[in-house]
């Protein structure tokens, strides 16, 4: 679930272009802190890419997202087994991301946005689907 107010407020303290910057370094982030998730074999290497991926998720609003990352961090830091976080985090992630650039416009009531065109941000990068 998308915090759409915590969204609402990043907009409106980085302005317009700033805003745009900031959703495509999280979405650049987001892929590569997938990617590494996916990757980790230990609980350490795991605990690490959960850490990263909640703070970025709490940065920009997707509170469900990071309360899962918390709780695979915790998992992993006790040595216990995390792969159920992990693996609903590989799914829900991307679905969150692919909600955020296609409705942001319309959720922050912006005129003119693409919203349900199915594409990213104006700043040119790609949906996640």
């Amino acid at each position: 679930m998308i915090n759409w107010e915590r969204v609402a407020e990043l907009r409106e303290d980085f302005g317009a272009e700033g805003f745009e910057e900031m959703i495509e370094v999280f979405l650049d982030e987001v892929t590569t802190g997938l990617q590494r998730l996916g990757a980790a074999a230990t609980p350490d290497a795991m605990r690490a890419e959960f850490h990263f991926l909640k703070g970025a998720a709490l940065n920009m609003g997707f509170d469900e997202i990071a309360g899962l990352c918390a709780q695979g961090e915790e998992l992993s830091e006790a040595g216990q087994d995390a792969s159920t976080e992990r693996a609903r985090i590989m799914v829900q992630l991307p679905q969150d991301c692919a909600e955020f650039t296609r409705d942001w416009h319309r959720k922050l009531g912006i005129a003119g946005g693409r919203a349900g065109a199915g594409q990213g941000p104006e700043t040119g990068h790609p949906p996640f689907r």
